[in-house]
């Protein structure tokens, strides 16, 4: 039986795909009986390509490569990480050496420091004000080095956290103190992403795992600062 029809091609029986020639049929009614059939009138046709259309393809196959691919940590994470660790770590280096020696402004030195705690109301401002320069001078530091860096960014962010309590005017946009929010932003950000590859802190506990000590010592400079702003102010 021909499995010749009247538009000029054939098909298989193949369930899978269906295959259409533009050529002569190996056999069928009409070739074998000599007769002038619809493909021959033209000879390009008896050894045209065969095509063949077989479907989607195996979407099964593509979800599993899918599912293999894996995030891929970069050299642009590191860069961009060691930008941000020594923008926000030399700012914090230069406003605590400032707080302690006063090399960089007339309102600069321990005696500056401690009207300025009194200003925003705090006690103990003896105490306090060797603290928030330390905090903000080694902790500056830390993050620039990559070193202990949880207790960097942690420290930089306790600090934050009570210049934007103490100086917020709630009666203004946003306080008056969007760049201390975006100081305590890039602080918090860097507590759970760790400081990159290039840090001295590569290899260690804290930097393997950044996000579970970056929690840790959120809870600590939350509990430090809450400390601070109830007992001290």
């Amino acid at each position: 039986m021909s499995t010749e029809d009247d538009r000029g091609y054939f098909t298989t029986g193949d369930s899978s795909s269906t295959t259409q020639s533009y050529g002569t049929p190996g056999s069928g009614a009409s070739s074998s009986a000599g007769s002038a059939g619809f493909f021959d009138d033209d000879a390009a046709f008896s050894n045209a390509p065969t095509t063949t259309f077989t479907g989607f393809g195996d979407e099964t196959a593509d979800t599993d490569e899918a599912k293999s691919r894996k995030a891929q940590w970069h050299g642009g994470l590191d860069f961009g990480l060691l930008v941000l660790r020594l923008a926000l770590g030399g700012l914090f280096v230069a406003h605590g050496l400032d707080k302690l020696f006063g090399w960089f402004s007339d309102a600069g030195g321990m005696g500056n420091t401690r009207e300025l705690l009194s200003h925003y109301g705090y006690t103990q401002t003896g105490v306090l004000s060797w603290v928030l320069a330390i905090s903000e001078t080694a902790g500056g530091a830390l993050l620039i080095l990559g070193l202990f860096f949880p207790v960097g960014a942690a420290a930089i962010l306790g600090v934050m956290a009570n210049v934007i309590v103490a100086k917020g005017n709630w009666n203004v946009f946003l306080g008056g103190v969007e760049v201390e929010m975006m100081y305590a932003a890039a602080a918090f950000s860097l507590l759970f992403t760790g400081p990159g590859r290039v840090a001295l802190d590569r290899h260690t506990p804290w930097w393997r795992k950044a996000p579970l000590f970056g929690f840790i010592f959120l809870v600590i400079a939350g509990g430090l600062s809450a400390v601070t702003l109830v007992v001290w102010r």
